[in-house]
């Protein structure tokens, strides 16, 4: 048996499962099957048969050895990418905003400390993708003190997009509650009054925001 395909001028062409013998010096062939209704693929693997191929599924071919979840990382990753996060962080890729934009979306995923973080992240794809597989913890520091000095360019460029002359600003004001000295932004903050000798006083915080985007910038008052 074979598989025999007859072309046609305006369609596709007939594809005909045929047998064929010799009568004397003549080959006589006959139509056991009209297969032109069948998909192009089950036709050619059925061609395969036919030739001495072997017909296996793909879990003879295949094992799985390990599989990580990695829908909800495109979305992440193609959500970033839509808002330009990438390039309002660093207009050139590098390493350090490869793993500020890891952190941001694994702090999405799974919100964690440092440490946990290149923990987790090796249990999805988002390594693989952003290429921090090697990263440690160390690094995401300096990564984050890089990123800190990089604040007033961040700002600048959301202020440009954001931000027109005579356009509406809102502002208001927020507190938060600072232990020990070490903090700059308690050394910088304006304490606020209070009659409590247990609980430190709050500090003031400027949160300024554009109407249709949210915060842009926040700063001890």
């Amino acid at each position: 048996m074979y598989i025999e395909k007859v072309p046609n001028r305006n369609s596709r062409p007939t594809i005909l499962l045929r047998e064929g013998h010799r009568e004397g010096k003549k080959v006589v062939k006959k139509t056991l099957l009209n297969l032109t209704h069948w998909d192009l693929e089950l036709v050619d693997a059925f061609d395969r048969i036919l030739k001495g191929a072997k017909a296996v599924s793909a879990g003879d071919l295949f094992s799985v050895k390990s599989s990580f979840p990695h829908g909800h990382v495109e979305v992440i990753l193609g959500t970033m990418d839509r808002l330009s996060l990438p390039r309002l962080i660093s207009c050139k890729p590098c390493r350090q905003r490869n793993l500020i934009l890891a952190m941001i979306a694994e702090r999405i995923i799974a919100p964690c400390s440092k440490l946990a973080t290149t923990r987790l992240w090796h249990t999805t794809t988002l390594a693989q993708e952003l290429e921090v597989e090697d990263g440690d913890v160390d690094e995401l520091y300096d990564a984050l003190d890089w990123l800190l000095a990089r604040q007033t360019r961040i700002e600048n460029k959301l202020a440009k997009i954001h931000l027109n002359e005579e356009g509406p600003v809102l502002y208001d004001v927020s507190s938060s509650y600072y232990y020990g000295a070490g903090c700059p932004l308690s050394k910088s903050a304006i304490p606020w009054p209070t009659s409590s000798t247990t609980v430190p006083p709050p500090a003031g915080t400027r949160v300024v925001c554009e109407p249709r985007s949210g915060s842009l910038r926040s700063a001890a008052s």
